[in-house]
């Protein structure tokens, strides 16, 4: 619901940032987006008032309604087995591009977590995901140490998606998806190869995905990004935060063109800008504010996992694009650089 008011009030101040506390971790935005508004006191009295009757007449009501539930006790239990039957075989299928990664497997956790939802993991290799997502772990992913939690993937279907593939492959892999979360990106790593990597996977390989995506009648895409992703178009091209994480395989370079494909691909999208991301749980106020804004901060992953499920589904994040940090004191810092 947070996350749905944070959207409203970003719409409203017409690009400008909003915040709100952020969500308790025992219900997913994603659920609670859907929670049916508190009616006004107002309307409980006129309902309370018209609602009225004599303790005969209720009494008579109660009696009939109870008799009439008992009576029909098997047909509704052989109409709920129906309805199970077909909503399992209706449910959206959800398909997370790079689950196995840091930011990735969050998502794919809160995604498993709904109900009446299809989830798919596409992974560059079944066998390896499958042991990667059931341990936890510290690994060491090119440049970085990364501590890696266990995940509860049952009833996640894993398929090999790849970007470094063929579209056709990757068309195979979202056969029957009706959204696609993209949470691919290069791991900076040996620097003689870091220009090649980042321009294969955040911008080619990107590119052929949400080509794939569009073949496969993919309706929603939900693409992770970065602040300052655009940031050579708003004068931040010599400010410290793009310095420095463009010069990662001129990776802000390269995701910027995947962006701008997404945007004229003619699918409904949400592009989310997160700030430097953190491991650790949020500890600050969730900011959204509007494309083009931010040239600092931090958040936790937790909480873009959280802004990407709620944005499948929110009609208010449809076609925009989201910058996201946690607000926090100063000072301010982007990719543990103090701004």
């Amino acid at each position: 619901m947070k996350i749905a008011a944070a959207l409203a009030c970003f719409l409203l101040s017409a690009g400008q940032s909003a915040a709100f506390v952020a969500p308790s971790r025992s219900a997913s935005p994603a659920a609670v987006l859907f929670a049916t508004p508190i009616e006004s006191n107002d309307n409980l009295n006129n309902k309370s008032n018209d609602a009225v009757t004599s303790r005969r007449a209720l009494l008579s009501k109660t009696l009939a309604t109870t008799t009439a539930s008992l009576l029909l006790l098997p047909t509704l239990a052989a109409n709920a087995d129906d309805d199970a039957t077909s909503a399992s075989a209706t449910a959206p299928t959800v398909v997370v591009a790079g689950a196995t990664g840091q930011t990735g497997r969050r998502i794919l956790e809160r995604l498993a977590a709904l109900p009446n939802t299809s989830v798919v993991a596409g992974v560059r290799n079944v066998e390896k995901a499958e042991k990667a997502l059931s341990e936890s772990s510290t690994v060491v992913r090119g440049a970085m140490v990364q501590k890696v939690p266990s995940l509860d993937a049952a009833g996640v279907e894993l398929r090999k998606l790849d970007v470094s593939g063929t579209t056709e492959s990757m068309t195979s892999a979202l056969a029957g998806a009706q959204s696609l979360v993209i949470a691919v990106g290069f791991v900076p790593g040996n620097p003689l190869k870091m220009t090649a990597a980042a321009h294969e996977v955040d911008n080619v390989g990107t590119c052929k995905l949400i080509d794939a995506a569009k073949a496969a009648g993919v309706k929603k895409v939900v693409m992770v990004s970065s602040i300052l992703t655009n940031g050579r178009a708003w004068g931040q091209a010599k400010s410290p935060g793009f310095v420095v994480t463009n010069a990662f395989g001129q990776v802000l370079d390269e995701k910027i063109v995947a962006e701008n494909y997404l945007r004229a691909s003619g699918m409904d999208y949400t592009i989310v800008r997160p700030g430097g991301l953190k491991a650790k749980p949020p500890t600050g106020d969730l900011k959204i504010s509007g494309e083009d804004t931010l040239n600092s901060g931090e958040i936790s992953r937790d909480l873009v996992a959280d802004v990407c499920v709620a944005s499948l589904t929110d009609p208010k994040a449809s076609n925009k694009v989201l910058e996201i940090i946690e607000n926090e004191d100063e000072p301010k810092v982007f990719n543990g650089l103090n701004m």
